[in-house]
């Protein structure tokens, strides 16, 4: 055996270069592994063509002005779209609230060969079949506002809780706690109908003062809760405040005034007609509520999480926007923007609609919704 002697100074020498080694190692192995999270933090747009592409819109109704509207918003920017040679072609097709009917146009949207299918879903789970069918042929699926649970599609929607829990929270401090509530629902199946008035039920039991008196379905529509109102009114014993998820309000106030009952507290949408109505009683009496609603824009985001998932860009499954809310400080700069028969919608162009998904990707501030134009 052979036996060497080791100068202690050169040990320890060799000793902290070995270290200094590893730790330049280290130092280059998370520069390494960090860079595909920096990557993602800064994602910008797909950067894959989509000229090629196709992309239809799958609408469950289209019977009041908001769809209406939403319809028009889509069809603007996909004929835009083409005209740039982004998209080569769109379409958009409305259902008259029948499952049956929509997931038999979907069907068709997949024998044409559609590369993408925004859906607004007339229910969330029994169109689940022809949705699993739409990606099995490899087509990118995104539901929006009316949003479908197959897994394998993208959901694009409002925190509806946060709606009525926003209506709730201003009742209560409207009225201290206490006072008698009836609540306009939307379409009975339809998950948007039903994840609001989960968030006006959650959010009512920290007020056990609050009471619901009274529940009608007025689809969304002026006229229709007019009736349904109206019709409910002689059975009600005092109504101090209606909650109600947007395009109802006008209807609802009608209603109350034609029955000579004190108008109550209406939480009203973003329509033209509603806050028409609120400015003119406000300036007549004092008139004070607020108005909380989607935007129809949201098929232009739709529109375009659908395009940016064929361009390639890393989407998250559940996408979140903004609900827009308009108190008695923006009333006036609002309806100033708004024709009529028309509701508040701000545009959403593709650079904004990106910097709403980097921000669900990255769980970070979402981007202010664009204040009305002067």
């Amino acid at each position: 055996m052979i036996h060497s002697q080791v100068n202690p100074d050169a040990a320890e020498a060799l000793r902290g270069l070995c270290i200094g080694l590893t730790r330049q190692a280290l130092l280059a192995f998370t520069a390494i592994v960090a860079m595909p999270l920096a990557a993602e933090a800064a994602d910008g747009p797909g950067t894959t063509s989509t000229t090629g592409k196709t992309i239809a819109l799958s609408n469950s109704y289209n019977g009041n002005s908001f769809r209406q509207v939403m319809v028009k918003d889509w069809q603007n920017v996909t004929a835009q779209e083409i005209a740039a040679k982004t998209i080569k072609g769109a379409t958009v097709v409305s259902a008259n609230s029948s499952v049956t009917e929509q997931a038999s146009q979907i069907q068709n949207m997949i024998l044409q060969g559609y590369n993408g299918i925004a859906v607004l879903a007339a229910s969330s789970s029994a169109l689940n079949g022809v949705v699993k069918s739409a990606c099995a042929q490899g087509i990118t699926v995104v539901s929006f506002a009316g949003i479908v649970t197959a897994s394998c599609a993208w959901q694009v929607n409002y925190d509806w809780s946060s709606y009525g829990k926003q209506e709730i929270e201003y009742i209560a401090k409207r009225l201290n706690g206490h006072g008698n509530i009836l609540e306009i629902r939307g379409i009975a199946g339809d998950s948007t109908d039903k994840d609001i008035s989960d968030g006006v039920h959650a959010a009512m039991t920290a007020y056990p003062g609050l009471k619901i008196v009274g529940t009608v379905y007025g689809q969304w529509t002026s006229t229709v809760a007019q009736k349904e109102v109206s019709g409910i009114l002689p059975s009600l014993p005092q109504v101090d405040a209606v909650v109600t998820q947007g395009g109802d309000g006008y209807g609802a106030a009608i209603a109350f005034q034609n029955s000579n009952r004190k108008v109550p507290i209406i939480i009203m949408g973003n329509r033209q007609d509603e806050l028409a109505w609120w400015k003119q009683e406000h300036d007549k009496n004092g008139y004070e509520t607020f108005a909380i609603s989607a935007t129809p824009s949201i098929s232009q985001i739709s529109f375009w999480v659908t395009q940016q998932i064929l361009a390639g860009k890393t989407v998250p499954k559940k996408v979140i926007v903004p609900l827009l809310r308009v108190d008695q400080t923006n009333l006036d700069a609002y309806l100033r923007t708004i024709p009529p028969g028309g509701v508040a919608n701000p545009p959403y162009p593709k650079d904004l609609v990106v910097k709403i998904i980097d921000a669900n990707t990255n769980h970070s501030a979402m981007p202010p919704v664009p204040p009305p134009a002067p």
